[in-house]
């Protein structure tokens, strides 16, 4: 079996999805997917990357792996590169699935249980959804009445006890808020001030006063605050017993997360930013993450993603996938979580799975009662629904033998 053609496919609607779908002269194609950039990553698989996959064995993944990463260019980032090999190399496991006529979990190893709690990431339906991609300037309030009942992000800025027990009524029992964001942005992540931390603590006294400690609070910082800071709101947290704390600042230092993790008994967890294997290794070397994320269409893909697991499980440490981007990463989270022995909870946004994952593929994996379930049929087990292809907004790109 041979790559012949290299497609992608991006939509100005979703502007910062990109799909790649990699075709074979048995007739069988792979899919895969990475988020955000997709026009740079686009003339990267096609300019850089299509020349050296075209002919070659779609099933030597892991030989295809070390090539595309091995670049001078790709140096263990989120960057363009490692985002198209990401996106590249779940297309060749969905391949692999294929052609074996399996789940692409059986072909990581197979299920470790069978079922896995999730949290819901209290996102909105606009969240994201933008292309230019910022904290708070992209969270798009206001579509509520349009979308759907799940307009989370709102809810949890304005009445997070009323939507944690809106979340534990529908069996979620973990979930991931982000209020401080909007004043990292004002003060440029420098300082916060004693008014400004009161109104960002408002959330979680809501939370406990509304539910107790029935929900667990996940609180994701988006890498934006300096150290001194991210330790002064982690202490004035603590009384909330938040789950853990998640990239409080950039990931581009393991000693200071490490001293970071010293100064609070809360969990760290790092980090969707990090690519590769190797940088998740200097982090655990200084005990700085206690939970080890990894964003699958971004860190180099499943191939990529089930080492950095190995890697967590070797320092003791739980794996926990992210996803708040598009749907066919989700899908490939979701079965990289069922392989992989040390996988403690996996993200979800139910205003994604329930709303615009929908407009795009043919299956979501099943969530009921705050668990999500295997994923049956071969390879990822969905693909594009034929309306995207109609779309007058879409682009296609092909690199042909």
């Amino acid at each position: 079996m041979k790559i012949t053609s290299i497609e992608t496919l991006r939509t100005e609607e979703f502007a910062n999805v990109l799909w790649v779908r990699v075709h074979t002269d048995s007739g069988l194609i792979g899919l895969g997917e990475t988020f955000y950039g997709a026009g740079a990553v686009e003339a990267h698989i096609h300019d850089t990357l299509a020349g050296r996959l075209l002919g070659r064995n779609p099933l030597h993944i892991e030989a295809i792996h070390r090539d595309m990463v091995n670049l001078p260019m790709a140096q263990s980032s989120t960057g363009v590169e490692y985002r198209a090999a990401s996106a590249i190399d779940i297309a060749l496991w969905d391949l692999f699935g294929k052609v074996c006529n399996l789940p692409v979990h059986q072909m990581l190893g197979g299920l470790c249980r069978d079922k896995l709690r999730i949290y819901n990431t209290c996102a909105g339906y606009g969240y994201v959804r933008s292309n230019n991609i910022k904290p708070v300037s992209n969270w798009n309030f206001g579509q509520s009445e349009a979308a759907g009942p799940y307009e989370d992000l709102e809810a949890f800025m304005t009445d997070a006890g009323a939507l944690a027990e809106n979340l534990l009524e529908n069996g979620i029992t973990a979930m991931k808020i982000w209020p401080f964001d909007p004043h990292a942005i004002e003060n440029q992540g420098l300082y916060i001030t004693a008014a400004q931390l009161k109104t960002a603590i408002e959330p979680f006294e809501k939370i406990r006063r509304a539910v107790g400690d029935a929900i667990d609070i996940m609180v994701e910082f988006h890498s934006l605050w300096n150290l001194p800071t991210a330790k002064q709101i982690a202490k004035a947290l603590e009384p909330y017993k938040p789950m853990w704390f998640e990239d409080p600042i950039r990931m581009n230092s393991p000693q200071a997360l490490s001293e970071y993790a010293r100064s609070t008994d809360v969990w760290v967890c790092a980090s969707e930013t990090l690519g590769s294997r190797w940088p998740y290794k200097d982090m655990l070397d200084r005990d700085a993450t206690h939970v080890v994320m990894v964003d699958l269409c971004w860190s180099g893909g499943l191939t990529e993603g089930r080492k950095i697991a190995a890697l967590a499980e070797t320092w003791h440490r739980p794996f926990a996938p992210h996803d708040c981007i598009g749907p066919v990463g989700f899908a490939a989270a979701v079965h990289t979580s069922f392989s992989q022995p040390n996988t403690l909870i996996q993200e979800s946004v139910r205003a994604f799975y329930t709303g615009w994952y929908k407009e795009l593929v043919t299956v979501t994996p099943t969530i009921k009662d705050g668990y999500v379930y295997p994923m049956e049929g071969p390879g990822l087990g969905l693909d594009l629904l034929p309306a995207v292809f109609d779309r007058t907004d879409l682009t296609v790109r092909r690199s042909d033998v």
